[in-house]
This record gives structure tokens, sequence and C-alpha cells, in this order.
């Protein structure tokens, strides 16, 4: 997907890479319709998903969408979530996530999207997004609409 930003750059974004608690779950359960809206993201992306599963039920939760399952430990999460998108070429990806172990993936990554949803969100972690949302549904469907990237991002 490439996304021409006025006044700004251009983005050439191929992988979306995920948080799974208080991203795209509450609770260690899918949020309603992020199942159906990943499924039509799948044909612009290459969808990774990234946790450390804390509620132990993620690969049975995320197995109908077409994904990476990436399970990373309770050490250093932070890390090993930029560690993962550097592997995939950071400026090749959209990051999306609200806690403070997200922080470093939104600040490298070539978009960061921060969350604030049901669980909250780290303040530091709003600060280093490109785009703060309400809801993953919006964050996605901002994916499937550039134009409102373009128009929230421009100069």
């Amino acid at each position: 997907l490439t996304i021409e930003i006025p006044g700004v750059n251009t983005l050439n974004l191929k992988h979306l890479v995920l948080d799974y608690n208080g991203t795209l779950a509450l609770d260690g359960s899918l949020l309603a319709g992020v199942e159906r809206i990943l499924a039509t993201l799948h044909n612009k992306f290459t969808i990774h998903i990234i946790t450390a599963d804390t509620h132990g039920s993620v690969k049975k939760k995320v197995a109908k969408i077409p994904c990476t399952l990436h399970i990373i430990g309770y050490e250093q999460q932070d890390v090993e979530k930029l560690k993962y998108i550097s592997s995939l070429d950071a400026e090749t990806v959209v990051a999306i996530g609200n806690g403070r172990n997200d922080l470093l993936m939104l600040k490298e990554a070539a978009l960061g999207i921060g969350l604030i949803q049901a669980e909250g969100a780290h303040g530091q972690t709003l600060v280093h997004a490109d785009v703060v949302c309400t809801s993953i549904i919006s964050a996605l469907e901002m994916l499937s609409t550039p134009s409102r990237l373009q128009a929230t991002l421009r100069n």
C-alpha cells in the first residue's frame, strides 16, 4: 500500500504489525469486527500479531485470521517488538498498539497508530504514535481508506 502524505512524505507499507491484548482483544478475547476487517486487509498487507499471550489462548483466538503469530517472552517486551519490526524493515511497517511495551515499535515504524480503548493506553506510547484512534476498527478502516490518513497526517 502506497500512501502519499501531502507536504510530508510517501509511505510504502507492506506489513501490518498488531499488538494483541488491549489492541485486538480485551481480556484475551477478540473484539467484535476484528476478524472481518483483518480478512479484508490481508490483500494489502502481510499481517503479523505479536504478543506475550498473557491469557494463553491467542493461537486459538486468531486461528481464522490470515496472519503470522509471533509470541514473545515476558522480559523486555518493548525491545522484542522493536527487533521484530526491524527484521521486517521498519520503513515498510504499520504498527498498532496501546501499551508501554508498544512504544518503541510505534516510534520506529513508518506509521505508528496508538489506541485508547477499554484497556487504556500508556501516555508516552501515544506521544510517539503518528496517529491516535479510539478503536481498532477505526484504525484498521483508516488503512482501508487512505484519504483519512492523508487528511490526518498532511502538512
